[in-house]
């Protein structure tokens, strides 16, 4: 990572007063849980930071956990789905956006999860929202639900693929 600054102090900056600052962190940590699990470590920290009274940080932590789904093999992203999902309505309507833009993400990590993410965003209630937000919102909320419909299009296809191949060498 650049700087030369390990995991651990960037998962400190995360809470930095400093945004910019903060926000670097979040980015650096965002490239390096694509590299490798080392950044999970740190996933219950991120469930805490979801849980923040700060927007901000609850949109930090929301989005590490989204990027670090795909090591989540203790289940633990499984137990706060239903939590996760809550911020899709977040009071904030930044993070709101921030959620919903990662949902994609986190259900490509999570396939069995998937059915379950399409379906809270078809039941948000967006009514909460200035007029000014309402319709970003709704249009985040389509295009996650397109991403999630596309990906378990190719699903469909790899398995019918797969079906396919196995047809045929069981033929041959």
């Amino acid at each position: 990572m650049t700087d030369g600054l390990n995991i651990a102090e960037w998962v400190h900056m995360l809470r930095c007063p400093d945004n910019r600052e903060a926000y670097r962190a979040l980015q650096s940590l965002q490239e390096a849980s694509d590299l490798d699990n080392a950044v999970y470590a740190y996933i219950d920290t991120f469930i805490e930071m979801m849980r923040d009274s700060n927007s901000y940080i609850r949109t930090r932590g929301l989005t590490l956990i989204a990027c670090n789904a795909k090591w989540d093999e203790e289940g633990k992203i499984d137990g706060i789905i239903d939590e996760y999902l809550g911020h899709a309505t977040d009071n904030k309507p930044i993070t709101a956006r921030q959620c919903i833009k990662s949902l994609p993400e986190l259900a490509e990590a999570k396939p069995h999860l998937m059915p379950y993410i399409a379906s809270s965003l078809r039941q948000a209630d967006t009514s909460q929202y200035a007029d000014s937000m309402k319709p970003l919102i709704q249009n985040d909320i389509r295009d996650a639900l397109l991403a999630l419909d596309s990906m378990q299009c190719g699903s469909i296809k790899k398995s019918k693929a797969s079906a396919n191949k196995l047809t045929r060498n069981i033929d041959a």
